[in-house]
């Protein structure tokens, strides 16, 4: 049996530590070595709305247990250029917001910078409105970051820490998703890399501004076969950001995911049955790495030695928005069957029925708060998929007043698909009657709350 990291049960123990509780240094030239440290981030105003909304519909106990989610800071997604515009149903603009983060007297502020062309070229929910072939890379720097570079180099938001997660999925893609017609022409064109490169190197020319390149999470490229030449693509496109891999402040793991942080009954070497945990087929199939911990710890690792190195002060990130995996359904214990699927299934805290599902997940429940320095070399945990935000439709909605973006339907939101190869072709676990990304969806807020973990007090 692996516990957790006594700095992480501490985490989860006192959910509310302020960030300014733990430690950190600080770099040359005002770049902090951790931006987390003595932060005071801003609350999205409209997401605390959204709360409060909800809170009142449902009321009662639970109820006040929803408001106090609005405690805790959220990361504003830049899915869109009208998402930098404050357009086409976005409430306000990225400076509306960080007029809001100064007025709320915040000095950081956590944003999601996505719109890369052909972005999510393996799914449909989260795909972009750029496309390579329409002159989509081109658009991207012009017409989405360098809007997001005017905006946030203003001198009065010179204080802020605006610190950025660099697209979601986009260079995991090109590890095992190039059977995808969109993701095999971002291979080809080098789109996907390139706008990687130009986002970190145009918007960390500010000194205020803080990136981390998101990796995926282990229960994606957690076998050699992935992780070996996911280090290297992270290396090449690191050689080629303008300043250098320096530009980079640390990677996020498990972004608007489920994976837990570390597995505290079981370990992925640990036989049961004469059998490794690890190769519990339709689950773990012999992936090394059965926890972000773990995962991300390695991938830190590798990708500060060697070659094309990485410095050491890189940190790391989770976002244990939606892993908390709490409620009646979480083990206490290790299981004790001796069959290895049993034992595993009864002892993961992670009750999916497949680690490819990731479409607003039935009894899933928020996680670890936002705080800093939780473990050796991570930075924070974050929430950056504001909990309650849909993943995606469960059914086609069409374009108009419930989806004015036209997003597409992905049916691994659909509870009735029984999945394809990037889930083991099993059922999606997924909510019915789910919302279009990113709009507010009452039915997975209550049980994110009810299954919470640490718990919400009453």
């Amino acid at each position: 049996m692996r516990m957790a990291t006594l700095a992480a049960a501490l985490a989860l123990l006192h959910p509310f530590r302020a960030w300014s509780d733990a430690g950190g240094a600080q770099q040359t030239g005002g770049h902090l070595e951790n931006p987390f440290v003595g932060a005071t981030f801003y609350r999205n105003v409209d997401y605390v709305a959204s709360v409060k909304a909800a809170a009142d519909l449902q009321g009662g106990a639970l109820g006040q247990q929803m408001r106090q989610v609005a405690n805790h800071p959220t990361f504003l997604w830049l899915d869109c250029i009208a998402a930098v515009n404050g357009t086409n149903g976005y409430p306000r603009s990225l400076a509306g917001h960080l007029d809001q983060a100064l007025a709320q007297g915040a000095n950081a502020i956590g944003i999601v910078i996505y719109n890369l062309p052909n972005r999510d070229g393996a799914a449909l929910a989260s795909n972009g409105e750029l496309l390579i072939a329409q002159n989509g890379l081109a658009r991207y720097k012009t017409e989405y970051i360098d809007p997001i570079f005017k905006t946030i180099s203003q001198p009065k938001y010179g204080k802020l820490r605006i610190i950025m997660v660099i697209e979601p999925d986009s260079l995991p893609n090109l590890v095992t998703n190039l059977n995808f017609p969109k993701v095999a022409e971002a291979k080809a064109t080098g789109a996907y890399v390139q706008g990687v490169q130009y986002a970190v190197g145009t918007l960390r020319s500010i000194s205020n501004t803080y990136a981390y390149i998101d990796v995926a999470h282990a229960g994606w490229l957690g076998w050699p076969n992935n992780f070996k030449p996911f280090v290297e693509l992270l290396k090449q496109t690191g050689s080629g950001i303008p300043g250098g891999h320096s530009k980079v402040d640390g990677f996020i793991s498990n972004t608007a995911n489920y994976n837990v942080f570390a597995e505290p009954y079981l370990t992925a070497s640990q036989n049961i049955g004469g059998q490794p945990v690890r190769s519990v087929q339709g689950w773990y199939d012999w992936n090394d790495y059965i926890d972000e911990q773990s995962y991300a710890t390695a991938l830190r690792d590798a990708l500060t030695t060697g070659s094309s190195a990485y410095p050491a002060t890189v940190g790391l990130l989770l976002d244990t928005s939606r892993n908390g995996w709490g409620g009646p359904n979480r083990p206490t214990g290790p299981g004790t069957s001796t069959n290895l699927r049993e034992f595993v299934r009864a002892t993961t805290l992670d009750k999916r029925t497949h680690k490819g599902n990731w479409g607003n997940q039935s009894g899933a429940g928020i996680g670890a708060r936002p705080v800093a320095n939780p473990a050796p070399n991570y930075h924070a945990f974050v929430w950056v998929k504001p909990p309650g935000e849909s993943d995606g439709s469960s059914s086609l909605i069409p374009t108009g007043p419930e989806n004015p973006a036209g997003k597409g339907f992905d049916r691994m939101c659909d509870p009735t698909y029984h999945g394809n190869s990037l889930n083991g072709n099993s059922l999606t676990g997924a909510l019915p009657n789910a919302p279009v990304s990113g709009r507010w969806f009452q039915a997975q807020f209550v049980q994110l709350v009810q299954n919470a973990f640490p718990p919400f007090q009453p």
